[in-house]
């Protein structure tokens, strides 16, 4: 006979026929994801905040490019916001009109902008890409851990197990709201908690004392108990921060959006002492198939009210940091599964695409627009997304090494091998010290358009140099290099031969360069 085990959280999961469901009691998960996460280096307090859009993000109705606005008309006429409206910020960028939230952010150098986000071989899914950038999975893999969540097991792999401790009393990952984030899932457990009133974010009945029977459903019950303690010590520590905590900025009085409250929340608790590294919140609508604008009214209807909620509840909240004198610790990311379709549908509105512009706002963060513009073709057909230029994965990595302190090896173990950090934080913040600029290289393909071949020349820079080739609606064709190329100028044979006619992208990603090309075959 097998001697008995030690009840586990797995156990209780296959034990439970409610396993599947974010259970929570007072804002808390009691099961599946009801633990904190320890802090990822006790000499570091950098906090990273993360603002999901949820739905899809129509980047080309977000931002603008003075050079694109005639393509863009005979594109996507119906949905496209006059060009006199266009709140210029920087060169020939503006802002969609409602965005002067987000314009205010700008001027106080507290933005940055990376264009063209996205990953290769992109999924039009909802689930399944959100499920990706969550994970920060590739396409074809399918993970059961989220990005954060990976890094924590790292140090903290017993996790929920003695927690909290004296080391770790607090919670280190808070989702403001209902769900909880997969992006903190660990291989045990969720080190995210979900909270959507930390002055009031209730407590869990503990079951009655006494002895507990012998068997699989007593281990139950104890850990039950367990969990239910664990709860109640975070529950006491995230209302005495909301209670500590403060807000100061006159921005937040007129705002009464969901969004702004969840971050008005998430900067009260920094300001009272959290000791929280990581805070999820999120804001939906952005799937705007249809009705995306007012018909004859382009600057409104939905995705203008939904940019505006974030554009002013973004600079309420870097405003608040700064008044508070914790902006120095502070940086937040917004992030979407994917963009839109280039050119609008009839019915208002804008198909699943592929890259989007992903916004990053924090007085560390270097107040830039890093990538191109995308550069709309007026013929493009009606599948086309917008490129991907920037990998997703590279921008989390940069995150974990360069603010939260990961070193390079454990994020290419955690992300992905192909890691290249980004230049997104002023030098005098960056826990590296060897900031990556992005720079300048001599790059020509031709012919193009071309019926078979086409001839790739750039120059090398001694390091890893991956070379792919996508289609017009974000897939991986094929891998044409990953190798180190020497210094000095390089030619590379790209064969379409076997491919359809149509657009096709040629991206080259390397230390400090990130480039992507169309390639048209006849």
């Amino acid at each position: 006979m097998m001697g008995k085990k030690n009840f586990s959280r797995r156990d209780f999961m296959k034990l439970s026929s409610m396993a599947s469901l974010p259970l929570t009691l007072g804002g808390f998960p009691l099961f599946t994801h009801g633990k904190p996460p320890a802090p990822f280096d006790t000499e570091n307090d950098k906090i990273l905040v993360l603002v999901q859009l949820q739905g899809g993000n129509d980047g080309l109705s977000t931002l603008f490019h003075a050079d694109e606005y005639a393509n863009l008309a005979a594109v996507r006429s119906n949905i496209l916001v006059p060009e006199s409206s266009i709140i210029n910020f920087t060169g020939d960028y503006g802002f969609h009109p409602v965005m002067t939230g987000m314009h205010d952010v700008w001027d106080m150098g507290a933005m940055g902008i990376v264009q063209n986000v996205g990953y290769p071989n992109q999924n039009r899914s909802h689930f399944r890409s959100t499920d990706i950038w969550n994970t920060a999975s590739s396409a074809e893999q399918y993970l059961t851990t989220g990005w954060i969540g990976r890094f924590y097991d790292i140090e903290y792999s017993s996790y929920p197990n003695g927690f909290p401790n004296g080391a770790n009393p607090h919670p280190f990952a808070l989702t403001i709201g209902n769900l909880i984030s997969e992006t903190c899932q660990g291989t045990n457990a969720n080190y995210s908690m979900a909270v959507s009133d930390p002055f009031n974010p209730g407590s869990v009945l503990i079951g009655a004392g006494g002895n507990t029977p012998a068997n699989c459903y007593g281990d139950a019950l104890s850990f039950v108990n367990q969990t239910a303690e664990q709860t109640n010590a975070y529950s006491t520590v995230i209302s005495a921060a909301a209670g500590a905590g403060n807000n100061l900025s006159p921005k937040w009085a007129n705002l009464e959006t969901e969004l702004a409250e969840k971050l008005k929340h998430v900067s009260r608790l920094i300001s009272g002492g959290l000791q929280t590294k990581v805070y999820i919140v999120q804001i939906g609508g952005f799937d705007t198939h249809d009705n995306q604008v007012i018909d004859g009214a382009p600057e409104t209807g939905n995705h203008a009210e939904l940019l505006k909620e974030l554009s002013d509840a973004v600079c309420a909240f870097q405003d608040d940091v700064e008044l508070l004198g914790v902006d120095d610790r502070v940086v937040g990311m917004t992030y979407s599964e994917f963009g839109r379709r280039i050119r609008s549908n009839a019915g208002l509105g804008t198909d699943h695409g592929t890259a989007a512009p992903l916004f990053l706002f924090g007085s560390c963060i270097e107040p830039q627009i890093l990538g191109d513009h995308p550069e709309i073709d007026q013929g493009v057909s009606i599948d086309e997304g917008i490129a991907m230029q920037y990998d997703f994965r590279d921008i989390y990595g940069t995150m974990l090494t360069h603010w939260l302190g990961a070193d390079e090896q454990e994020v290419q173990n955690i992300i992905y091998p192909d890691f290249q950090a980004l230049p997104l934080f002023k030098a005098s913040c960056a826990l590296v010290a060897d900031v990556v600029e992005e720079r300048q290289f001599n790059l020509s393909l031709y012919p193009n358009p071309t019926a078979d071949f086409s001839q790739l020349e750039f120059s090398g820079n001694g390091e890893k140099t991956k070379i792919i080739l996508l289609n017009a609606a974000g897939g991986l064709v094929k891998e044409i290099a990953n190798q180190p190329f020497l210094e000095g100028q390089h030619s590379v044979n790209i064969d379409l031969s076997d491919l359809a006619s149509g657009n096709y992208f040629l991206r080259i990603s390397s230390k400090g360069l990130n480039r992507v090309e169309k390639l048209m075959r006849r």
